[in-house]
């Protein structure tokens, strides 16, 4: 009788954690394909590669994108976020920004933050300085299946926080890259939220 009980409730343990990875998956994939863009304070550029100062083909997606918003009046100013890594000369915030001047947005409504190795980091960088200018709302651009954990960092750390993904660019070039990154997101969504939770932050953020 005991071991038929035990055998049970491993069972009904595998179906809930089942359950949470699929209902997380099929999450990363209904936020990818949303597209919000409200009028808001800032667009924020997450960051990716940069070669020397040129932006990574991922980086340049996601600029071209963000310069599409800012023409359409989506926001008045654009940030980008991100570091380097040792050795690099130019960081991937400051490629950003250089490469948006270059397409005519104004110095003045480009600010670059020139911290973060990951999306926690950055997102933390991004939420301290928009505090210090008093803005708020905010429209994240960056992959596609990476909305999802963007969007609720960013909402964690108490900013009124949209999406509007990339379409272009490797992330989306095929199917199968399309599924590897929806198996990436979900597991590094899982991760954050854990964390969260066992940390005493509460419950996760949607």
């Amino acid at each position: 009788m005991l071991l038929r009980r035990a055998r049970q409730v491993v069972a009904w343990t595998l179906c809930a954690v089942l359950a949470v990875i699929v209902g997380t998956a099929a999450r990363v994939w209904w936020v990818a394909r949303q597209d919000a863009r409200p009028t808001v304070d800032a667009i924020l550029v997450l960051g990716a590669s940069q070669y020397d100062g040129r932006p990574s083909p991922v980086l340049l997606a996601r600029l071209e994108h963000a310069l599409a918003l800012y023409r359409e009046g989506v926001a008045p100013r654009i940030v980008t976020v991100g570091g380097n890594m040792p050795g690099d000369r130019f960081t991937e915030a400051g490629t950003g920004r250089r490469w948006l001047i270059a397409h005519e947005v104004a110095e003045t409504s480009v600010f670059a933050v020139p911290e973060g190795r990951d999306t926690l980091q950055s997102v933390r960088a991004v939420a301290e300085v928009m505090r210090a200018y008093r803005w708020n709302s905010v429209v994240i651009v960056t992959d596609p299946w990476h909305a999802l954990r963007s969007r609720s960092m960013a909402r964690a750390e108490g900013l009124d926080a949209s999406v509007s993904p990339a379409r272009q660019g490797p992330a989306v070039r095929s199917r199968s890259t399309q599924a590897k990154y929806v198996g990436r997101e979900t597991a590094g969504y899982l991760h954050w939220w854990i964390l969260r939770r066992s940390s005493g932050f509460g419950h996760g953020v949607i």
